[in-house]
């Protein structure tokens, strides 16, 4: 690790840590109804959807309720924008003249970005008119982040209410997510990003003379609106597709920097919200403690390991040290202009959130730098998690580690003034056991048939490797992927649908489950034998119950995967 690339870590850092109190108190204020400084423009917009839509403002839904609202908005979304792939050589803005997409590819992508995802079986310039990509697409990156907003701060009434069935109101969760969360955000970021050269045009392809006199085909668009709520969102889908890596999505190390710090500005908010929203700060600095830990040393582990270089090609005699015109490491799949320290930075961050945003191909990792992002992803990434689903994945395990700590001390647990009992134990293992079940079991079919392993550009340990990160991947709604695997097929875009389907909404369903109990409890006072959940020791417990469950979940698969890769690569180190 290198001065310059520690203190860009920090930089990062400090960025986080200054946004986190700000946006999570504003976003506590958003949903507890009180007024903000955007009320007075955003207000009476709010009222007229409201009318619009028939929404009833004042009327709450129980956990059933809301959970019906939430599928119901999704499964109209996945109709709508099938729909429009299929047709968009008939609709406008659609200069490049696409043709239409795939029934499969448009089934998997409808159901990718609705859930948050957006995993890509298809090159974004090539394949997506600027319809789809706006209507379609970037309009799912609002609406996908919206309900992910909106189920946690559902989940977090759980824990803040008492004697009663109600969470709140989806259709007004999501609303207010959108205009006073998400939208602001993404203008301002837009904005920026055109400052720094991102197009934001509905002017076609263009044609370049090269140097040496070769014609070359430039595709742009209106990229910075689609790229702003693409972070923010944690969404990931690029609009070229080579994503962050591109120059028109992402041309600088300050854009780069900026596109980490909006990653992790709302899930990071998110936390500080819960706090307030329960009344105990310090609450959700404990889970934030949880969260930062995790991230941090992902990336004192990807960094390094990219910084050093692959063995490999010292063996073939490439100089990997750093020179004035290269900063050395591991370059293969990587940006000049990132070098291997931010591109392993970004690649932790990206995968310890739901974004599958990459500045550089995780494919190309050395072993150990790729079994951190795929590890980040397996642990359910709640570390801090997309917006919303991190910190709903993250209360479960609370729920988790104070049932563990309640079992060590011989006391029924207590989590927030609420005794956890048998229904939100089973309802919090339910929901930890969905991911583990759609990972390892949609793997192992891959793994065994030829639909499957015919995909597999690089056999051995890396292939099976890549197998298990696309699955991981798609189930956890990351959206990123070790790419030497050929998924845009029929097998393996219905069975990454479904595996993205099933790690949204077979998780959300026991989370919303056991927060709808939780509400519908009475509180219960603090005595002597209360195991405090503000203090570093639970943060600590919350870290180790995380770990623990997702060793003993996927160290077998891991260690036929990137450990194997890692170990023939020092054999072969060795041997020579």
């Amino acid at each position: 690790m290198t001065l310059i690339g520690l203190l860009q870590i920090l930089i990062l850092a400090a960025l986080v840590a200054l946004v986190t109190p700000f946006l999570g108190g504003y976003m506590a204020k958003v949903f507890q109804g009180q007024r903000v400084f955007l009320s007075p423009v955003i207000r009476p917009v709010e009222r007229v959807l409201y009318k619009l839509g028939g929404v009833d403002e004042e009327r709450e839904q129980s956990w059933l309720g809301y959970l019906a609202a939430v599928m119901l908005f999704t499964l109209v979304g996945i109709l709508v924008t099938y729909l429009i792939l299929r047709i968009q050589n008939h609709l406008p803005l659609n200069p490049d003249h696409q043709g239409p997409v795939g029934g499969y590819l448009s089934f998997n992508t409808a159901v990718s970005f609705a859930t948050n995802t957006n995993w890509q079986n298809y090159g974004g310039e090539t394949t997506m008119s600027y319809l789809s990509q706006m209507l379609a697409l970037a309009t799912h990156n609002f609406m996908s982040a919206a309900t992910g907003i909106a189920i946690a701060v559902a989940v977090i009434r759980g824990f803040a209410r008492h004697s009663t069935r109600n969470l709140g109101n989806f259709w007004v969760d999501a609303t207010r997510a959108t205009l006073y969360v998400l939208l602001p955000i993404s203008i301002v970021l837009a904005l920026v990003y055109v400052a720094q050269g991102v197009p934001q045009t509905f002017g076609g392809s263009v044609t370049a003379h090269t140097l040496d006199g070769a014609l070359q085909v430039i595709a742009r668009g209106p990229v910075a609106s689609q790229e702003a709520i693409k972070i923010l969102g944690t969404n990931g889908g690029g609009f070229f597709n080579t994503n962050s890596a591109h120059p028109f999505e992402n041309p600088s190390p300050l854009t780069n920097t900026l596109q980490m710090v909006s990653i992790l500005s709302i899930p990071f908010g998110l936390t500080w919200a819960f706090g307030r929203m329960v009344g105990n700060v310090k609450q959700g600095i404990a889970i934030a403690a949880a969260m930062a830990l995790v991230v941090v040393v992902g990336i004192f582990i990807v960094a390094p390991v990219e910084k050093i270089g692959n063995p490999a090609f010292t063996r073939l005699g490439l100089d990997q040290s750093s020179t004035g015109t290269s900063p050395g490491g591991n370059m293969e799949g990587k940006e000049v202009r990132f070098g291997p320290i931010l591109s392993g930075t970004f690649a932790t961050v990206t995968t310890d959130t739901s974004t599958g945003a990459v500045d550089s191909f995780h494919d190309s990792f050395t072993p150990l730098g790729g079994l951190v992002p795929l590890v980040n992803i397996e642990l359910g990434e709640i570390t801090p998690g997309g917006v919303g689903s991190g910190l709903y994945g993250m209360l479960v395990f609370a729920v988790l580690a104070v049932f563990i700590a309640g079992l060590m001390v011989g006391r029924t647990p207590e989590y927030l003034g609420k005794k956890i009992q048998g229904y939100e134990v089973k309802m919090a293992a339910l929901a930890i056991l969905i991911l583990p079940l759609s990972i390892l079991g949609f793997s192992a079919v891959a793994a065994v048939i030829p639909q499957g392993t015919s995909a597999i550009l690089n056999h051995g340990p890396h292939g099976l490797s890549e197998i298990l990160y696309a699955f991981s991947s798609q189930t956890a709604n990351n959206g990123s992927a070790f790419a030497g695997l050929s998924t845009n097929t029929p097998f393996y875009n219905v069975t990454g649908a479904l595996a993205m389907f099933i790690g949204r909404f077979l998780f959300i369903a026991p989370v919303l489950a056991m927060a709808g109990s939780l509400a519908a409890k009475r509180r219960v006072p603090v005595t002597a034998g209360t195991f405090p959940t503000d203090t570093a020791l639970f943060s600590g417990l919350l870290v180790g119950v995380v770990i623990i469950v997702g060793a003993l979940t996927f160290f077998p698969a891991l260690s036929l995967g990137p450990v194997a890769e890692h170990l023939r690569m020092i054999a072969g180190q060795l041997s020579s």
